[in-house]
C-alpha cells in the first residue's frame, strides 16, 4: 500500500472541507430554511440520484423520517431511488431518462421540495426530473459539484461542492446533508417543541 497517496487523499479531503467552511455556508442555510419552511406547512421532500448519489438520497430521506440527532416526530422524505419496481416499469416503458420524472409527476405538490443529486450536474434523468418538478410549481433544489453543469439552471437553489474529483464532492454533499438535517431539526424541535 502506498503511504503517500493516503497522505495525499487526506490532504485533499482537508482542503475541500476548508473551502466549504468558507465558501458554502450561505447556500447550506438556505437549502435548510427551504426544508424546514416545507415540513411546516405540510410538504415532503423528494430526492432522487444515481449511484452514490442514490445512497445519499436514501440517506436523507432516513434521516428526516427517522430522526438525526432529537426525539422528535417523523417528518414525510421519499428516495424516488429505492422502488425497483417503479425504476424497473418506468424505465422499460418510458426509458431510464424518466424513472424520477415520472414519480415526481406522480408525487410532488406545490411546495413540496425536490431535491436532485448528480456530482457533475449532468445525469439526464435527474435534469428531467427537475423539469418536472418546476412545471409542478415544486421548490427545487440541486447537490452538485465542479462547475455545476445543467442542474445549476433548473433549480432554485443549488449547493455546488467546492471540488472537482467525484469523491470528494461526494464527501462534501454528505457534509452538508449532515449540517442540514441539524440546522432543520433544531429550528423544528425548537420552534415546535416536536
Amino acid at each position: 500500500m502506498n503511504s503517500q497517496l493516503l497522505q495525499e487523499i487526506f490532504a485533499e479531503q482537508l482542503e475541500s472541507r476548508q473551502r466549504l467552511s468558507r465558501e458554502s455556508g450561505p447556500i447550506i442555510l438556505q437549502i435548510a430554511e427551504v426544508i424546514a419552511a416545507a415540513i411546516k406547512r405540510g410538504n415532503k421532500i423528494l430526492l432522487m440520484g444515481n449511484g452514490g448519489s442514490a445512497a445519499d438520497a436514501q440517506h436523507v430521506a432516513a434521516e428526516l423520517v427517522g430522526r438525526f440527532t432529537r426525539e422528535r416526530a417523523a417528518w414525510p422524505a421519499v428516495a424516488l431511488t429505492t422502488d425497483s419496481s417503479i425504476l424497473t416499469a418506468v424505465g422499460n416503458d418510458y426509458g431510464f431518462e424518466a424513472i424520477f420524472a415520472r414519480q415526481v409527476e406522480a408525487l410532488a405538490r406545490p411546495g413540496d421540495v425536490v431535491v436532485g443529486i448528480s456530482t457533475s450536474g449532468r445525469s439526464p434523468n435527474i435534469l428531467a426530473a427537475l423539469q418536472r418538478a418546476n412545471e409542478l410549481k415544486a421548490v427545487t433544489v440541486g447537490f452538485t459539484g465542479g462547475t455545476g453543469g445543467n442542474l445549476v439552471k433548473l433549480c432554485e437553489l443549488c449547493f455546488v461542492a467546492p471540488a472537482s474529483k467525484t469523491a470528494r464532492i461526494q464527501e462534501l454533499h454528505i457534509c452538508a446533508w449532515h449540517a442540514i438535517c441539524d440546522l432543520v431539526e433544531a429550528d423544528l424541535t425548537e420552534t415546535h417543541g416536536n
